[in-house]
């Protein structure tokens, strides 16, 4: 009998085994450490590969929609797997989309609720597209059949107009190396109020209040070939990762030590406040008092009346980045894609313009140029 390949296609159902909140009370965040065995799935990883997490709906919330449906959660419907039927309850937990709405079903809610919706249909006109986003900004499917009681909704209706609920990827925080059995993710847990109810995240919320039974994680390996470490271990590093985005390269430092490599390691990390956001602490300490974290910079953006971001941070160390780089250091980032990313980018083409006597235009090719030679590498989200 041949042994079964696990994929995105036929997820592991995998144990989660350690889930840990890593900030303290005072925080304004809730970041776990979570770590999901592998035992039986023969799933390989590299560091720097993402982990995909098929999740599953808030309970209560899908029973907060029957109610609104004014249906029973029995009713079958269909599913997105072709030729598959579930009781409603079960597919709106386990196949569908079911927080933010699509416009399918923003449409099937404004044809029902006709003059009842006036606002919401005049803006299904397709020039106004700017204006429905802002409009639906922050409100879920239940907000707006409980805005619009007098609509009637067959339950295969309302199935139809739902997007399937697809996998979220966590970039691996572990060296299999080190950790032959175990995958790890840090994750920070959505939650928050609005317009007078409580809001979470749909697979940050399912690891972290849902998903304590054997088996009930379904997970697979997404491969990420571009956000490698050098494979000369004597390549110097500059990883850049705040919050959560400290995840990676807490598996690089792992990986680096378990394989020996003896290139210089400086990393940035950057949260709210040291006393009670610091992830991984003692871990990356240890790292530096074993010397295998070279420099090791910190930002707190809180502690202090001027806010201190990791580009800061960069550009206080600017010669000393500028001489890594022309070592042949390879640079990393990876965290918030809208407005870090950019930040730490605009702080690398000042280093490199400043430090190294460039033109703004000189410095971008130098930066163009490290991303040619795959030593510029992000991982954004």
């Amino acid at each position: 009998m041949s042994e079964t390949v696990y994929s995105r296609k036929n997820p592991f159902p995998s144990t989660l085994t350690v889930n840990r909140q890593m900030t303290l009370e005072g925080s304004e965040k809730e970041t776990r450490h979570f770590e999901l065995s592998l035992v039986g799935s023969g799933l390989v990883y590299e560091v720097g590969d993402s982990l995909g997490v098929f999740p599953r709906n808030c309970p209560e919330l899908a029973d907060e929609i029957v109610k609104a449906l004014h249906a029973t959660g029995e009713e079958l419907v269909p599913t997105p797997e072709a030729g598959v039927t579930r009781p409603l309850r079960e597919a709106l937990i386990r196949d569908y989309a079911i927080k933010d709405p699509s416009p399918q079903f923003v449409k099937l809610i404004a044809e029902r609720a006709g003059d009842a919706a006036p606002t919401l249909n005049e803006l299904l006109d397709p020039e106004r597209k700017q204006d429905l986003d802002k409009y639906l900004y922050g409100v879920e499917v239940i907000d707006l059949l409980l805005d619009h009681p007098s609509v009637r909704v067959t339950p295969e209706e309302f199935v139809k107009t739902l997007r399937r609920l697809v996998p979220r990827l966590y970039s691996i925080a572990s060296s299999q190396k080190l950790n032959p059995d175990s995958v790890h993710l840090t994750v920070a847990v959505v939650r928050y109020e609005s317009n007078g109810r409580l809001r979470k995240g749909v697979a940050s919320s399912f690891l972290a209040d849902r998903a304590s039974e054997p088996g009930s994680v379904q997970v697979f390996v997404h491969t990420a070939k571009g956000f490698r470490l050098p494979e000369d271990g004597n390549t110097p590093i500059i990883m850049v990762g705040p919050g959560t985005g400290v995840a990676p390269f807490r598996a690089y430092l792992q990986e680096r030590k378990a394989t020996g490599a003896k290139g210089k390691n400086w990393l940035f990390f950057g949260e709210q406040r040291r006393e009670v956001d610091f992830l991984y602490q003692d871990e990356f300490e240890q790292h530096v008092a074993d010397g295998h974290l070279t420099r090791f910079d910190t930002a707190f953006s809180r502690d202090q009346a001027q806010k201190v971001y990791v580009q800061h941070r960069m550009l206080e160390n600017a010669a000393e980045i500028w001489k890594w780089l022309e070592e042949g250091a390879h640079f990393f980032v990876c965290g918030d894609a809208s407005r870090m990313a950019k930040d730490v980018d605009h702080a690398l083409h000042e280093i490199v313009a400043k430090q190294g006597g460039k033109t703004p235009e000189q410095a971008a090719e130098y930066i163009e140029a490290l991303k040619k030679a795959k030593r510029y590498k992000r991982d954004v989200y």
